[in-house]
């Protein structure tokens, strides 16, 4: 074989290599994630926000508290420039519900729904006291510091001035709708709202760089199925409250505690433990 036909093996060689390495890309780019990778994706950054200081968890969920009220803010400006009457008006005002996850969520802010499955993974992957620990602490903080912020938002929304009369009177109405409830119902309505979050954090992983769509309509449908979620509808909560339209009785253990509970077992209880048990045998591997 002659000098130039070497070269041209060797380059042809090459070639064929370099062709390899970008179909091996294009493939792995193509295929999607698998269950246990998603999980895995999952549970390590569960396992890292368990371990965050207090501050950081305290400032984080204060602003999820606090910005989750763009949803019931954009839900009234909606509702209050829609034409009233129209069957299609709730889907399209269902889609303000949308702002606030999508502030919260893409901002990586602690809002307590998504802690029902980023925390009790790690917790199923390694159960013990400090796990446990970690996650009761973490729950509290959290929940704590959102409710917190929500109800700095709902003071705001009412007395800032901020708002026109049509506005607050839509947010009044949304409010009104959301938290007076039978406790059953609320309860009934938030573990569909559960299960959606604890989706919409499973899912993100397969679109880490473009999750939009899939926080936009999970939480659409939370709103367009008048389904219950504690931290927004703390905000509502604290509105009527702070306007005097509810008892605080009425507040804690006819809407927060169904709701909280709805929300908790829907999250952890039916979405994480099934998402757990098609991984379990696998990870275990």
């Amino acid at each position: 074989m002659g000098e130039a036909e070497e070269q041209f093996e060797r380059d042809n060689d090459t070639a064929k290599a370099q062709t390899d390495r970008q179909e091996e890309k294009s493939i792995s780019n193509a295929t999607r994630l698998t269950a246990p990778l998603i999980y895995e994706v999952v549970r390590r950054d569960g396992a890292e926000e368990m371990t965050r200081p207090k501050s950081s968890l305290v400032y984080s969920g204060l602003a999820a508290g606090i910005l989750i009220s763009f949803s019931i803010i954009t839900e009234g400006v909606l509702r209050a420039h829609l034409p009233a009457g129209a069957q299609w008006v709730p889907l399209v005002e269902s889609f303000g519900y949308t702002t606030g996850f999508l502030l919260v969520i893409l901002g990586r802010m602690q809002l307590f729904t998504e802690n029902t499955i980023t925390t009790v993974l790690p917790l199923m992957a390694k159960p013990c006291k400090e796990y446990v620990w970690l996650t009761v602490r973490l729950w509290l903080i959290v929940l704590a510091a959102n409710v917190v912020g929500a109800f700095i938002a709902a003071a705001f929304i009412g007395y800032s001035g901020a708002f026109s009369e049509e506005v607050l009177t839509a947010i009044h109405e949304i409010s009104e709708h959301a938290t007076t409830m039978p406790p059953m119902e609320g309860f009934a309505k938030a573990v569909p709202a559960g299960v959606l979050i604890a989706a919409v954090v499973w899912m993100i992983p397969t679109q880490p760089h473009n999750p939009f769509f899939i926080i936009l309509f999970f939480t659409w449908l939370i709103a367009a199925g008048g389904f219950t979620h504690i931290i927004a509808g703390s905000v509502e909560m604290a509105y009527m409250l702070l306007h005097q339209d509810m008892w605080l009785s009425q507040a804690a253990f006819g809407f927060f505690v169904p709701v909280f509970l709805g929300n908790v077992f829907g999250g952890t209880a039916v979405f994480t433990l099934i998402t757990w048990g098609q991984v379990k045998e696998e990870v275990e591997e």
